[in-house]
């Protein structure tokens, strides 16, 4: 008995996702299964524009699941990411977006990225700018970031431990522990403080707290970014993070 014709749709759609679906309606002989595979490659090669089509909207469907993921983290850890004692505030404290970065001392697109950041705090009066150490680059980036946690843990105001961000994001070579004590001294920090608290329990807290928090919104590299509700990984460029920021402002008022 001769099968029923299937449209394009529903041949590619047999062939890329097997019979299951279909077989529901009709049990289909070897010989059917042949003809059916034969239409199929037929089709494709005649029309291998679809393959494109659906591998765009696949990606269209992937991201748009990314995303209401990142959302659904951002809600359940949003007092974490945004309020914990243990991140840098930086800007303005009482700004109506918030922007967290998530970085390492060792990354060289964070060292652009830490440009972008300068720049947009200086033309952005309302942006909260949070940061977080997240050493994924090995054990002196480990090292560094605990300097970095120790420095934070004498230096509330932030302004200390920016002049120590720069200058050992901003330096030349691998920041390791050597290096990050000289930019806290640099930067005017008790030194003695310093050797006391990078072993302490809060710094271990601290960069497992920010570990956790990057697991959960599937960080996998850095920077990354917190933007209102948005989590965007990777350096992204100024022009972007400034749409970003916009965005978030956007979904705070009418614009």
């Amino acid at each position: 008995m001769p099968f029923p014709r299937l449209l394009p749709a529903a041949v590619v759609a047999f062939a890329l996702c097997g019979a299951a679906p279909l077989a529901s309606a009709q049990t289909f002989s070897d010989g059917q299964r042949g003809e059916i595979e034969t239409i199929v490659k037929n089709y494709l090669l005649a029309h291998p524009e679809i393959l494109e089509e659906m591998s765009a909207e696949l990606g269209r469907r992937q991201a748009a699941a990314e995303q209401e993921r990142h959302a659904a983290a951002v809600k359940t850890h949003g007092q974490t990411i945004f309020n914990s004692p243990r991140g840098v505030v930086l800007g303005n404290p009482q700004g109506d977006v918030n922007m967290v970065e998530f970085f390492d001392y060792n990354c060289g697109y964070c060292k652009h990225a830490m440009a972008d950041m300068l720049a947009l705090m200086k033309e952005d009066p309302n942006l909260r700018v949070v940061l977080k150490e997240f050493p994924v680059l090995g054990q002196a980036s480990v090292e560094a970031a605990q300097v970095a946690v120790a420095v934070r843990m004498q230096d509330p105001s932030g302004k200390k431990y920016l002049a120590f961000h720069q200058k050992l994001l901003g330096g030349r070579g691998q920041a390791d522990k050597a290096r990050a004590l000289a930019a806290a001294k640099e930067a005017g920090l008790d030194m003695a403080r310093i050797e006391k608290d990078m072993v302490s329990p809060e710094v271990r807290a601290t960069l497992q707290e920010n570990l956790t928090l990057a697991e959960s919104m599937g960080m996998n590299g850095t920077p990354s970014y917190v933007v209102g509700d948005k989590v965007i990984v990777g350096a992204i460029g100024l022009e972007r993070l400034k749409q970003a920021v916009a965005t978030a402002r956007c979904g705070k008022a009418s614009c």
